[in-house]
């Protein structure tokens, strides 16, 4: 289409690649390895880096909340377990 002007650095990624990159970054272990990859430098493409950064911050924002809210059961479970006593 109109996209033959720009730079392989800057070339977009189209609706199915972005379905494909989600596809290949939900594989439990290759897929976060791929993700990794991706996002520190092993594509020339901005726009896929971007991608996988972004991705990557949303990993760990979610990491740290389930880290947050299990902690938060634990101790509830062991104040409830006190309290019974």
């Amino acid at each position: 289409m109109g996209n033959n002007n720009v730079s392989a650095e800057y070339q977009p990624i189209s609706m199915w690649g972005y379905f494909g990159y989600e596809l290949l970054f939900g594989i439990p272990v290759v897929g976060f390895i791929i993700l990794l990859v991706f996002a520190f430098g092993g594509t020339s493409n901005k726009n896929l880096k971007n991608f996988a950064r972004s991705k990557f911050c949303v990993f760990i924002i979610a990491t740290i909340l389930s880290i947050i809210l299990a902690v938060t059961g634990i101790a509830t479970g062991i104040a409830a377990e006190i309290l019974n006593q």
